[in-house]
């Protein structure tokens, strides 16, 4: 099985991936909790130092210089980020508070509501004051790390977003380029091949003037045809797709019947249907080339022997084209990937015919076109869905 070089190693380039977000985004919380966590501790102990600024101002017992004094005093009303309650001990009478609004201050319900929220959070300090009695620090985290808390979460957010607007706007510039490389493709096969069928069906006009049995020449006109039919279909590729009213039976009917007499005597080529007639929007060219390449495809996969069953259903708003072939079936895991450009299992094939038949029934006429089943006993069906 071959494939092209920027397809090979697909799956463990996902992988790869995917252990790098995962590497970016561990770094990103670690080195945030870290820091969240170094900002806790430091706040704390500016708390911690708080208490005992408070216990040495209030101390009878030691004997302050005036510019030990002048420190302690900076200490204790040098806070301006972090919320603070002092509390008596056994009255619960505020001594003092830094960074609460005064409102809350003034209303007890409110103040008794914040005292439970900052217990919850924190352990409060004790201050022993000796004779005095005990007070108590009740302190909550600054609103600088309560918004840090949310740093991490903010940030892999914004690289989750920032990987997803990557990933589709490289998508979709791949995409667009794909689409006039492959327009590109099929314009200039279109091209190429037009003007030998010019010399071909001025060839056949010859033959059917000689005098010889003509069914052969009538044969070779057909295949003619059917080869302008081809290039009609190409030099369609990029442009805007001509969708008219058609009879998907007859179409689908007609490029089997064609099929019948140019593939191996060993297959057995049917068409099924429920109906004789369901009009949808179609190209009726782009279309038929997609049967035409699916029973191909078939033929191929069972080696020029076994059934080949194609049939038509519909059901609500859509209709279903079904290929069904008796051959070893498709594995698993490559049921999406044959629809990929450079996707074969042939030695010498392209892998450009189900990825085009992808694209004219996707992107073209709105459908899917996918593996239904597949298996090494039954064969393997693919699905066509096409709105009415």
């Amino acid at each position: 099985m071959s494939r092209f070089n920027l397809l090979k190693n697909r799956g463990l380039s996902k992988w790869i991936g995917f252990l790098f977000a995962f590497l970016i985004f561990g770094a990103t919380v670690w080195f945030s909790t870290q820091f969240v966590n170094q900002l806790r501790k430091e706040e704390k102990i500016k708390i911690e130092n708080y208490a005992k600024a408070v216990q040495l101002l209030a101390s009878d017992e030691t004997a302050l210089s005036s510019e030990v004094n002048d420190y302690l005093v900076r200490i204790t009303s040098g806070n301006e980020t972090m919320p603070v309650i002092l509390i008596d001990g056994e009255t619960d009478e505020v001594y003092g508070s830094s960074n609460i609004e005064e409102e809350i201050l003034n209303d007890s319900v409110q103040l008794n509501r914040l005292v439970l929220k900052m217990k919850e959070i924190q352990e409060p300090i004790e201050v022993d004051l000796g004779v005095l009695g005990k007070q108590y620090v009740y302190y909550e985290n600054s609103k600088l790390l309560k918004r840090l808390q949310y740093y991490p979460i903010i940030l892999i957010l914004i690289i989750i977003l920032f990987v997803y607007f990557s990933y589709w706007y490289f998508k979709t510039l791949k995409n667009t380029e794909q689409s006039f490389l492959w327009a590109g493709m099929a314009k200039e096969t279109a091209h190429q091949i037009g003007t030998p069928l010019s010399s071909l069906l001025g060839w056949v006009e010859i033959l059917k003037m000689e005098e010889m049995d003509q069914e052969p020449v009538l044969e070779i006109e057909k295949d003619i045809h059917r080869l302008n039919q081809i290039t009609e279909r190409f030099s369609k590729i990029g442009s805007l797709p001509e969708l008219q009213p058609n009879n998907l039976i007859e179409v689908t009917e007609t490029t089997v019947n064609y099929l019948k007499g140019r593939i191996s005597k060993k297959v057995d080529l049917r068409f099924n249907s429920e109906k004789e007639e369901i009009r949808i929007p179609l190209n009726v060219a782009l279309y038929s080339w997609v049967i035409e390449n699916l029973v191909k495809n078939a033929v191929d996969a069972m080696q020029n022997q076994g059934a080949i069953n194609v049939y038509v259903t519909e059901k609500e708003n859509t209709v279903i084209v079904s290929v069904l072939d008796t051959g070893p079936g498709i594995q698993k895991k490559l049921h999406k990937q044959i629809f990929e450009p450079g996707f074969t299992t042939k030695q010498r094939g392209w892998g450009l015919g189900l990825s085009l038949a992808k694209r004219i029934i996707e992107n073209y006429h709105k459908g899917k076109i996918f593996v239904a089943k597949s298996d090494k006993d039954s064969g393997t069906e693919i699905r066509i869905i096409l709105r009415k």
